[in-house]
């Protein structure tokens, strides 16, 4: 770690100058991902920059984040600028809310995602993948990252709220789309919230397509209830004063596990096969194992532990392109870091992308290698120098639900398929909350 002051300095970190009124505003916004790897390769473990909403820090080293999402969590909230991001789309649910809101809801939807229910979806998972094969052809080309979100989407519906969305996919995905592309022109975000943007209008006529399915959800839900589901557990619940959940704080918990339930293991799925085809040393050494374990069976929560090189390529793949690429949050109250203090009002910045990608902690940082996710290499790695769901109480709930899904539909797709890229296809990412490809990522099937 670069050397640190031993008290706060009323002096902030070096970083980038910006340009008068918005700052750094523009040149994170238009090469996001260049941006903040040339500011911390340049300017160090700290970084400053400005806004138009204020002060920027960017923390490019595991200590200073771990410091954040772990040990001061309490000083930090994720704030306006992550409300106003996501707000219209997830309303006040668990990625949004703080304090004792966010609290009772994770700890209602927590039953969901304990070990022994997430072994239960194993099976559903590997059937909803097998069902999508059963539609590929022989040589054709299919928009897998299109099939992906159609496939993850399809598991979250059944597996958390009990319910098939088959008639309902293509609304459910397509307005969970325009969130998530609304989110990659934040021009409006500068604008006072009565100005009707084109991305703000996207975001509203989005929302009444998806919240008319939602609803219909809800009320399906409240005239037959389980004790298995999240929506039957969160119209169960009462507040200290005897009152129920609203039908809207339920719709927000429901569209926002929708939203994060299939988005990052699709794209992290998508990055996978993207990765494996242009690496097809590691697709053989994948499908090696694949044939020793399975034998051509469809694989089961039992073989898990016998696929140590389908884990290792899906841990390289997120540290290579992690679906969420960075993390925002607000300190609530001061709290110094490097030597600096970083006041309320701040925005405080930490990117996967840069750290997973550092050559202090990763040999060859930018080759594919899945391979180097030895438990010696795991060992010696700064706590944070990979955390790919966050860390700290406001880890992903749904990490393990995640890495199950991402290792079975690999398993079962690689043993059948061998996967293409379309010559000239090139991964070109966009700004939004998580990395999504700009252009679909087509790939030609061969059956194996």
């Amino acid at each position: 770690m670069s050397s640190e002051p031993s008290a706060a300095t009323d002096e902030h970190p070096p970083g980038p100058d910006g340009l008068p009124l918005v700052g750094n505003q523009l040149a994170f916004l238009r090469h996001p991902y260049e941006f903040m790897t040339e500011t911390a390769r340049e300017y160090g473990d700290i970084a400053y920059w400005e806004d138009p909403t204020g002060p920027v820090y960017q923390l490019n080293h595991p200590d200073y984040i771990e410091q954040v999402l772990v040990q001061n969590n309490q000083h930090y909230v994720k704030g306006d600028r992550f409300q106003n991001v996501l707000g219209p789309a997830t309303g006040n649910g668990i990625l949004n809310s703080e304090g004792a809101v966010w609290r009772r809801n994770r700890h209602l939807i927590q039953p969901a995602f304990r070990p022994d229910r997430i072994e239960e979806y194993a099976s559903m998972m590997t059937e909803f993948t097998e069902e999508k094969l059963e539609t590929w052809d022989e040589g054709e080309t299919r928009p897998f990252h299109e099939d992906m979100m159609e496939v993850t989407l399809k598991i979250v519906a059944r597996a958390l709220f009990g319910v098939d969305i088959d008639d309902d996919v293509e609304t459910v995905g397509s307005a969970l789309d325009e969130f998530m592309l609304a989110t990659e022109s934040l021009s409006h975000m500068m604008l006072p919230s009565q100005v009707p943007t084109p991305s703000r209008r996207r975001i509203q006529r989005a929302r009444e397509s998806l919240d008319a399915v939602v609803y219909r959800m809800i009320e399906e839900r409240r005239a037959n209830p389980t004790d298995r589901d999240v929506i039957s557990k969160l119209l169960e619940v009462t507040d200290e004063d005897g009152t129920k959940l609203s039908d809207e704080q339920i719709r927000d918990e429901v569209v926002t596990l929708l939203l994060a339930g299939h988005e990052t293991t699709a794209l992290s799925l998508t990055f996978t096969a993207y990765l494996l085809a242009t690496n097809p040393a590691a697709e053989a050494r994948l499908v090696d194992e694949l044939d020793d374990v399975l034998g051509g069976d469809t694989p089961t929560m039992a073989d898990l532990d016998d696929l140590t090189y389908t884990e290792q390529v899906v841990e390289e793949s997120m540290r290579l392109y992690p679906p969420v690429p960075g993390i925002v949050r607000e300190p609530a109250k001061p709290d110094i870091i490097g030597g600096y203090e970083i006041e309320p009002g701040a925005t405080v910045r930490m990117h996967q992308w840069v750290v997973h990608r550092d050559p202090r902690w990763y040999d060859d940082p930018l080759a594919f290698r899945p391979a180097r996710w030895t438990d010696d290499l795991k060992q010696s790695l700064p706590k944070l120098a990979y955390f790919p769901f966050a860390a700290g109480p406001r880890r992903c709930i749904g990490d393990r639900f995640a890495m199950l899904e991402a290792r079975l539909l690999l398993a079962t797709i690689y043993q059948d398929y061998h996967l293409e890229l379309v010559p000239g296809t090139e991964l070109d990412l966009m700004a939004t909350i998580t990395a999504r490809p700009k252009d679909e990522i087509p790939m030609t099937v061969r059956e194996r």
